[in-house]
């Protein structure tokens, strides 16, 4: 595939059971109907429904047989015998979907994933945010120069200007065309060992894809029906293996949680600070109603200052109530501050506090600190303060390439990888 991969893909036809049967159909209709945050105000119905038919009648990006196979290996980590990475960009634009590029991401990775499985001593589950991560919600619905706020190529463009910034239904389209040949270069990648002797494991294991299920007419479009069992048909996602809930999105009354009610696809849920742990019993209760491992993870990106406070409650309470949960790490999220230059930038001592935290927390409960997910590039960015590299805030500009929030650089991550590592090493 070449470095213009993201034009090559055809709109396939999918196979027969692409719409929803009619009592499915009337659960995600009911769903839909309730609130949803987060989306955008299109100015044309009419191509919203032209171009979510589109969608219905496609290939999707991924099979229900990797699906399953990850919903397996996360009950695998939910027990506590294997641990979760989950990486790759905030926000993924249609520019990147080339082979350099993807290659970058899947080759950092990679030698997390060895670095990790060579300490740890446990098998290392790899999930990407690639292949998807093409939407993002925002904290207000303009931007600062009083434009449309960017909500991710899915929706509009970066350039800023009113018509760019105008919500287009089409790109829906094209995220789904981005996405069919990020997924195709992934697999060449590990298929052909390009990935380099790091990646073996992962070459062997696979790398699932990942995204954050926001705009809701995308995710609904790409609904697809398994009736292997007719008497007790599922309902998949096949944007992606695994798909999350926002922090700004998690309303127990909105239509983002009962969509992912309705889903076969493992699910998580970031949970912030101002969660409650009657709260997050209650996604448990809603997300995983029969009590399967591998089902929900819970993702808790407190910030590095309260998540020694906050979240043990949290996880005493979930536990409590019988459900076999994953817990994962997002240190990301809660450490973003402003620089005085005005860039938005995460600082890496906060990011590894965060991690120490989360790991102290589960330790002293006996629960397992089951995994990492982490916004990074493969490039060499400098978005992050500190590290090794001891990037200061007067570095921030040099190489500040983000389309949304910050991430860490390659050597960033691996660091971070090396971190955790010993933090997985088992205990005398």
């Amino acid at each position: 595939m070449t470095e213009q991969a993201r034009t090559a893909s055809p709109l396939a036809p999918a196979r027969p059971s692409s719409p929803p049967p009619n009592r499915l159909s009337a659960a995600v209709d009911n769903a839909l109907a309730r609130p949803a945050a987060q989306q955008p105000q299109w100015s044309d119905a009419g191509a919203v429904h032209r171009v979510r038919a589109v969608l219905e009648s496609v290939a999707p990006v991924v099979r229900v047989e990797e699906v399953d196979r990850l919903r397996a290996r996360l009950a695998a980590v939910a027990g506590g015998h294997a641990f979760l990475l989950q990486g790759g960009d905030c926000a993924e634009t249609f520019a990147q979907t080339t082979e350099r590029y993807i290659a970058g991401t899947v080759h950092t990775l990679s030698r997390m994933t060895a670095v990790l499985t060579a300490a740890g001593r446990l098998p290392v589950v790899t999930v990407g945010r690639v292949a998807g991560q093409y939407g993002k919600p925002r904290s207000a619905p303009l931007d600062p120069s009083g434009l449309p706020s960017y909500r991710g190529d899915i929706v509009n463009a970066v350039e800023a200007t009113a018509e760019a910034r105008a919500p287009d239904p089409d790109r829906m389209v094209r995220a789904y065309v981005n996405s069919r040949a990020a997924m195709a270069v992934v697999n060449a990648l590990l298929a052909t060992g390009a990935v380099g002797p790091a990646g073996r494991a992962l070459a062997t294991s696979g790398l699932f894809t990942s995204h954050e299920a926001l705009l809701l007419d995308y995710e609904r479009a790409m609904l697809r029906v398994d009736a292997r069992d007719p008497d007790a048909p599922k309902l998949y996602d096949l944007s992606s293996h695994f798909l999350w809930i926002g922090e700004r999105t998690r309303q127990l009354d909105g239509a983002h949680i009962a969509f992912a009610e309705l889903l076969a696809n493992p699910v998580g849920i970031k949970i912030g600070p101002t969660t409650t742990p009657e709260q997050a019993v209650e996604y448990a209760e809603r997300l995983d109603p029969h009590k399967e491992a591998g089902r929900l993870t819970l993702i808790s990106r407190m910030g590095s200052a309260r998540v020694r406070q906050v979240l043990p409650p949290i996880v005493e309470k979930v536990t409590a109530s019988g459900h076999t949960v994953l817990w994962q790490c997002d240190p990301m999220h809660g450490n973003t501050v402003t620089s005085g230059s005005g860039y938005k930038t995460r600082h890496f001592d906060h990011i590894l506090s965060e991690v120490r935290g989360f790991f102290e927390v589960h330790r002293a409960l006996g629960t397992h600190p089951g995994g990492l997910h982490v916004e990074l590039t493969g490039g060499d960015v400098t978005e992050c303060l500190g590290g090794a590299q001891r990037i200061s805030a007067a570095d921030l500009h040099r190489r500040y390439e983000t389309a949304c929030d910050p991430r860490l650089n390659r050597a960033q991550a691996l660091e971070l990888a090396s971190l955790v590592a010993e933090m997985l090493r088992p205990r005398p």
